[in-house]
């Protein structure tokens, strides 16, 4: 079968190496996601413990479901890195299509919690459809452009980025932060497929109507746009001011860990949203500058496996959960520092939430399968073409 048009756009000189899958998974990638979870770990037990004991008389209720879900999603990760990536390609559309069914019956039969119905109850468990349609999505973008050989035009583009509005109208209803990731998951992942900036602006455009669409259905969502301008001037701006509190008295090295006076019922639900605000008063702005610093590493290290993906169904996919995990940080950490309106995202692998950190670490799982496509030093890799092009060039 001929090869998408874009292989080569993408993916780098070493493509034809045969032995890339005998190689290991990528060491640094590794070591960036378990550090994030531990840390998220430490820091959920000190945000969270005032509230678990105040709530339900355990200091570390918080901390066991997140420790349960966590082991739950590390297992998870372990299966899918030991798993040949191309096995979701036969998977990626029913997986959209079963998001589709889970965000239709949250509708009807979720769970409500602080007003918000997102839930489904299993049991004792409750599941987040809307995390599993951030990876369902992923896949689906991927599987549907990759298998495409020939060059796609806008009316291609346009009609792959109307494919995921039905998902993302199904969770908007509930959870427009949610929406939000998603269509910008879209919006990457064509674009990488296909740099040209018109359809760039057109799906950016048609994003940005149907978000209004959204925000003019309810008006308590067009006033989080003026609480975010005058967050002293409104009620509901509390959490705002009391984070931004958090986040200066902080200062540069911080108050020590679990040393936060925020976190004791001044920031509503710090463990969720707006945990980055007690990381930066305990641990102060150079502990919160290290732990952007991993994620930023994290990201380069997407970044790389994306180039080096041995087709384009592996490089849209990197691609797809780079923008997911990017966009989730930027805007988490935006909401927090009242840089841009509260959307009520949380900050990936550090918030509580047990639905989040086990897709999130499913992500991961599929990223370090991936992973197996990098050189194993790119300095000597680097060396080997200059080598053989000096002995073309001699010939």
């Amino acid at each position: 079968m001929r090869k998408p048009f874009l292989l080569r756009k993408l993916i780098s000189a070493d493509t034809n190496d045969k032995n890339r899958y005998s190689r290991p998974m990528d060491c640094t990638l590794i070591c960036c996601v378990l550090l994030i979870v531990a840390f998220g770990l430490v820091m959920l037990y000190s945000t969270g413990s005032y509230n678990g004991e105040v709530r339900f008389d355990d200091a570390g209720y918080y901390f066991k479901k997140q420790f349960f879900a966590t082991s739950i999603g590390l297992f998870v990760m372990y299966l899918v890195a030991n798993t040949d990536y191309h096995l979701w390609q036969r998977l990626a559309v029913p997986a959209y299509g079963l998001a589709v069914v889970l965000s239709t019956l949250v509708l009807f039969v979720g769970r409500s919690y602080n007003g918000s119905k997102r839930w489904l109850a299993l049991g004792p468990l409750s599941f987040q459809p809307s995390e599993f349609a951030k990876l369902a999505v992923i896949l689906f973008l991927a599987y549907v452009i990759s298998r495409r050989e020939k060059k796609p035009d806008l009316k291609f583009l346009m009609a792959v980025f109307l494919s995921i509005l039905p998902i993302v109208g199904l969770v908007g209803t509930n959870n427009l932060s949610t929406a939000i990731i998603i269509l910008g998951i879209g919006v990457i992942v064509i674009f990488v497929s296909y740099p040209a900036w018109f359809p760039f602006v057109c799906m950016v455009v048609a994003g940005g109507g149907f978000m209004a669409l959204f925000l003019s259905v309810e008006s308590y969502r067009l006033e989080r746009l003026l609480i975010w301008r005058n967050p002293e001037q409104y009620e509901k701006g509390y959490q705002t001011l009391q984070g931004l509190y958090a986040i200066g008295s902080g200062g540069l090295f911080g108050k020590g860990l679990g040393g936060s006076m925020q976190k004791l019922g001044f920031v509503p639900e710090a463990q969720n949203d707006m945990i980055f605000s007690i990381i930066c008063e305990e641990l102060g702005l150079v502990g919160a500058l290290i732990l952007i610093a991993v994620f930023g590493i994290m990201l380069w290290r997407f970044l790389l496996i994306a180039q080096h993906s041995a087709d384009l169904f592996g490089a849209l996919i990197a691609s797809g959960i780079l923008g997911h995990i990017a966009i989730q940080i930027v805007l988490n950490i935006g909401v927090v520092t009242n840089t841009i309106p509260n959307t009520g995202i949380t900050l990936p692998f550090i918030s509580y939430g047990g639905t989040s950190v086990v897709f999130l670490l499913a992500e991961m799982g599929i990223a370090m399968n991936l992973s197996k496509c990098l050189p194993r030093s790119f300095g000597r890799e680097k060396k080997k073409i200059t080598h053989s092009e000096k002995r073309t060039t001699t010939a």
